[in-house]
């Protein structure tokens, strides 16, 4: 028997005055894997994103996250939920104030009452789990690389170890090298941890490496939803210009080589 979906999107309506940008955006994800969502500028996926985990009232539709209805719940199951997922928002939104290890003890302590050793003691797991030497936690974010921010942002989201966790464009900004190490890292979460990892992202490498399936937002409708290979096959011009765009670098790169 299947599980039941972790997140459910049911007919999801967004208007912004005139401005219609999704029309009945309807899926659901399944527990333990790793979905990327994708779709050209204005297509609203960080809108999606923040619709499905209470931060934005949807125009209409419904959304259950973690069978709990985000629009309908009251504040005490909603409370109850958000201990559940963890969130990377696209900047890390790291307090510049804080050290790293004060960042990621940040939810221990507005959601438990562990006594401080614990808490310690878990940041130093979640650092180490995200990437991080120990050293790391002294530092303050303005200290570190981009690529260690993203892991330090990383490693609050997973402080609380949650059953979901949200991504939105977690390797923008990074290089190549660092992103691809970014990527193992957040599939090492789906596939040790059991973690449901939803992203939002333009990084056509996340999804042709780590991603199990891909949700593509086209005209205010979900477009293709799929493996890569299945989404690679849709008919539409967006979908064909982004894929296509991998191999015109490649092709690129033979010919300088």
């Amino acid at each position: 028997m299947q599980a039941e979906p972790v997140i459910e999107v049911q007919d999801i309506v967004s208007r912004f005055g005139a401005q219609t940008v999704h029309d009945g955006v309807s899926f659901a994800v399944q527990p333990g894997t790793l979905v990327g969502l994708i779709g050209g500028s204005g297509t609203g996926k960080s809108v999606l994103l923040r619709e499905i985990i209470g931060l934005h009232r949807p125009t209409g539709g419904r959304v259950r996250l973690l069978g709990t209805d985000m629009w309908a719940a009251e504040a005490g199951e909603l409370a109850q939920v958000r201990r559940r997922f963890g969130m990377m928002f696209q900047d890390g939104a790291l307090f510049s104030s804080l050290t790293v290890a004060q960042n990621v003890a940040v939810p221990l302590h507005e959601h438990t009452t562990l006594a401080p050793d614990t808490i310690e003691a878990l940041v130093r797991l979640r650092l180490l789990q995200a990437g991080l030497p120990p050293e790391a936690g002294a530092k303050l974010p303005s200290e570190l690389s981009g690529g260690m921010r993203k892991r330090a942002a990383l490693a609050r989201a997973i402080a609380l170890e949650p059953e979901v966790l949200f991504l939105d464009e977690p390797t923008s900004g990074l290089d190549p090298i660092t992103a691809r190490a970014f990527d193992a890292l957040v599939r090492s979460l789906v596939d040790e941890l059991g973690i449901t990892v939803f992203l939002v992202t333009h990084d056509l490498d996340t999804l042709l490496t780590v991603v199990d399936r891909v949700i593509v937002l086209s005209r205010g409708k979900v477009l293709a939803d799929g493996t890569v290979h299945e989404v690679v096959g849709v008919d539409d011009d967006w979908v064909r210009a982004y894929f296509s765009a991998r191999q015109r670098i490649g092709e690129g790169a033979n010919h300088g080589s």
